[in-house]
């Protein structure tokens, strides 16, 4: 049976996503200094003038002096949006966007997407041609055919800069790796078999014409529009649909099918009966591209033909055809040697590139993404996954050496070591951690206790996490107020847990856990009648539902204070028998990597052997989310230059750790801004553990100065910060922010989780290639 989704669900959030906070997705921030009148005198007039001069005596400065050597244009006339077609360009804007921000969180690359309101082609480019001094690239979306292919090649020849019309190429260069490696696996000759083409369209037209340049003949390919079979005795066609007319004599697309090795469907839904699937040859290619139903599904063609090698635009299917894998990594490397043109030998290299990629072993932190115990070349996996950290640096050089030994790159790459260093650092503002605590969260779906469920946040959270199957969400709260709640935002809580603490169903097992808790803490003070007040609390009764093991972790705090909602979990739980403390860790995406910072919420002014534990859990922590701690201890000293309370506190217990921990990269007492610059430190205490890498991991000898740090950095960088994490319990209990965001709240789910699962023991798998893919970044980084 092939999934489905819920399409009334979808169009509110996706609506929600929209228009939530700043609307739209994209935005364009400064990249020079600009609070004083001098930075302002030198970025606009009068100091402006002098780079306009340079420019004027030497065009190619243009690059030197602006922006337009990182910046793409995607522009549309909104004559062919997706499969809604002549919408508009104001209505095709929001797709734009999208393109606008996909370019820059797979290659970094800027854009301004421009909508054109005119249909006319000579118009069109007439448009482009005048706004593209602007931009070192143009991509074109969205343009219907014929008219597409007319405004490509005339752009192509009058402008100097790459430009591409992704909705022809993009398919073709993803399906063509696709094609190089199922005919590796099948062991068919390119040359020999026969290609069966339903559609003829702008992609349909492009992916043929790119299937014969690496070795299909033409004589082989039959094409079908909807009137029928293209043939040289039809006289409608245009000329991109003549290259493809056959001399043979008119025939339906299933009697085309009998013997076909390859279909390639860029039509409709369903247009693949499975009854002509078993007609074709032995192990069929199918690429089946219709979006968002295919013309025949997955397991539709594998209950039919078991042989059969089968590509889909959907994500929920094995070798998912997207344009993602293509379109930022070709601009990339068109970009980076200043090309001026795509030509074909660059859309071939990349084609060859993503072909190649497919056979290499594939990286732990891509399995985790989908859920994946393995993958590896076959049937199955013929194309790489968009996840893949490697596709930029494998495309892109490959485009970028095409274009030069091709002759259109301007500015040749002779070191491409550095290069491909360059481009990894690059992405230095994704995510990793995320990725891999999501994935890591799938393995095994831990019970998660949501303590505040009648909060709408809360809700949504709860629904993506099961959408996703991060956890198994348990809701906690009033029934009535949860299910009014859900229903009044539409949100989809079916078939989950519900537990009302406060409800007469739950007498009984109040009792017992009230008995459990008053025989733990019975001689701390607590009466048995205390016991059973505590339990009619959300956070008492959901600590308790962790600790019997009736659930496997717990996330609150939304509506309540720090101390409100810790204090039940360290008088329920407990801390782990080795610790004395509790210590709190925030996580941060910067320039320099992922920072880890602690303590952040619990101990206000820890004594040594506080602070050698606060260092000793965080650096367990940093080593559990697929990182090497590299702590440093941080003060207002350095190694004892200045000498006071706070220095020597972090000296002995830098001596304490050194001592009984010599494994562990620790040092200290050291000022912020040295522990993250391994130069300085180099240049200045060469002696240093953290001379060489610098510091990921940053622990205070005061709750005041890591709350403030973090909270700074946030502010500063823009950037949501992954936490509390709650280190040293005995049990997975973490602490939301007062006022966090779904996201933040499916995040700190998921950190319940994995640390339910670190705290199980149960397997990892081998982390070795994201622990030396995250130390190479954290190195290019600085």
């Amino acid at each position: 049976m092939e999934p489905t989704f819920d399409r009334s669900e979808l169009t509110k959030d996706a609506l929600t996503y929209h228009s939530g906070g700043r609307p739209g997705k994209i935005e364009v921030k400064p990249t020079k200094p600009y609070h004083t009148q001098r930075d302002l005198s030198l970025a606009y007039s009068p100091g402006v003038a002098q780079p306009c001069l340079e420019i004027q005596a030497n065009p190619e400065d243009i690059y030197k002096y602006t922006a337009k050597g990182n910046l793409v244009a995607v522009i549309s006339n909104g004559t062919a949006v997706l499969g809604l077609g002549n919408i508009g360009a104001d209505a095709g804007k929001p797709v734009m966007e999208g393109k606008g921000l996909l370019f820059k969180i797979y290659a970094d690359i800027d854009v301004f997407d421009i909508e054109i309101n005119e249909k006319d082609p000579d118009k069109v480019i007439e448009i482009v041609k005048a706004i593209s001094p602007t931009f070192g690239g143009i991509n074109l979306e969205d343009i219907k055919a014929p008219e597409c292919f007319y405004i490509e090649e005339r752009l192509k020849e009058e402008l100097n800069i790459p430009l591409m019309h992704d909705d022809q190429h993009g398919t073709a260069i993803i399906t063509s790796a696709g094609l190089l490696n199922a005919l590796e696996i099948t062991g068919k000759s390119i040359d020999k078999v026969r290609v069966v083409v339903n559609g003829a369209g702008a992609s349909a037209i492009s992916c043929t014409s790119l299937y014969v340049q690496l070795g299909v003949k033409k004589e082989n390919v039959l094409m079908f529009d909807s009137k029928g079979l293209i043939h040289n005795k039809r006289t409608d066609l245009n000329n991109q649909k003549l290259q493809f007319a056959t001399h043979l004599p008119p025939c339906s697309l299933e009697e085309a099918l009998v013997g076909a090795d390859v279909f390639l469907g860029l039509s409709i839904a369903g247009a693949l009966k499975k009854e002509w699937l078993k007609g074709m040859a032995h192990n069929p290619i199918v690429f089946a591209l219709a979006n968002p139903t295919p013309e025949i599904g997955y397991f539709e063609a594998k209950e039919i033909r078991p042989d059969t090698i089968i590509g889909t635009g959907r994500s929920d299917f094995p070798n998912q055809v997207n344009n993602v894998l293509g379109f930022p990594y070709i601009f990339r490397g068109a970009l980076d040697v200043r090309a001026s043109k795509i030509n074909e030998s660059m859309k071939l290299a990349a084609a060859r590139a993503l072909s190649l990629l497919a056979k290499e072993p594939v990286p732990d932190e891509v399995l985790m993404a989908y859920g994946l115990e393995s993958l590896k070349f076959g049937l199955d996996y013929i194309i790489p996954k968009p996840t893949d950290p490697r596709l930029i640096e494998r495309v892109a050089p490959a485009v970028a050496k095409a274009a030069i030994e091709s002759g259109v790159a301007k500015v040749p790459i002779t070191d491409w070591q550095t290069y491909i260093d360059n481009l990894q650092r690059r992405m230095g503002h994704s995510n990793p951690l995320i990725r891999h605590i999501r994935t890591r969260a799938q393995q095994y779906p831990q019970r998660i206790l949501f303590a505040e469920a009648e909060n709408y946040k809360i809700l949504k959270a709860a629904e993506i996490v099961k959408a996703e199957g991060i956890a198994i969400p348990i809701l906690m709260g009033n029934r009535v107020t949860i299910n009014r709640v859900a229903k009044e935002h539409e949100i989809n809580i079916d078939n989950l847990e519900i537990i009302d603490c406060r409800s007469d169903e739950e007498c009984p097992r109040k009792e017992k856990m009230a008995l459990a808790l008053w025989k733990q803490r019975q001689r701390k003070g607590l009466t048995i009648t205390q016991a059973i007040e505590l339990m009619q609390q959300k956070n008492y009764f959901g600590s308790m539902l962790v600790n019997l093991g009736e659930a496997d972790g717990m996330i609150s705090g939304l509506t309540n204070t720090y101390p409100q909602t810790v204090r039940p979990a360290l008088q329920v739980i407990g801390k782990k028998p080795e610790w004395s403390v509790v210590s709190g860790m925030y996580i941060l995406s910067t320039i320099k990597g992922m920072l880890f910072f602690a303590d952040t919420t619990v101990n206000m002014n820890p004594n040594v052997s506080q602070l050698v534990e606060i260092t000793l859990q965080s650096a367990e922590a940093v080593r559990n989310f697929g990182y090497t701690p590299r702590v440093a201890i941080v003060s207002y000293s350095n190694y004892g230059s200045v000498k006071g309370r706070v220095p020597n506190l972090v000296q002995e217990a830098v001596a304490i750790l050194h001592k009984n921990h010599p494994e562990l990269i620790v040092d200290g007492d050291i000022q912020a801004d040295f522990a993250l610059n391994p130069a300085k430190l180099k240049e200045h205490f060469p002696f240093s553990k953290l001379a060489e890498k610098g510091a990921n991991t940053l622990i205070f000898p005061y709750l005041t100065a890591a709350n403030t740090a973090y909270k700074l950095v946030k502010e500063l960088t823009d950037q949501d910060p992954i936490g509390p994490v709650l280190n040293g319990l005995n049990k997975s209990v973490h602490i939301l922010q007062m006022g966090s965001t779904v996201s933040e709240i499916v995040n700190m789910a998921t950190i319940a989780a994995v640390d339910s699962i670190w705290k199980k023991g149960l397997p990892a798998g081998n982390n070795d290639q994201i622990l030396k893919r995250n130390e190479r970044q954290l190195i290019d980084n600085q």
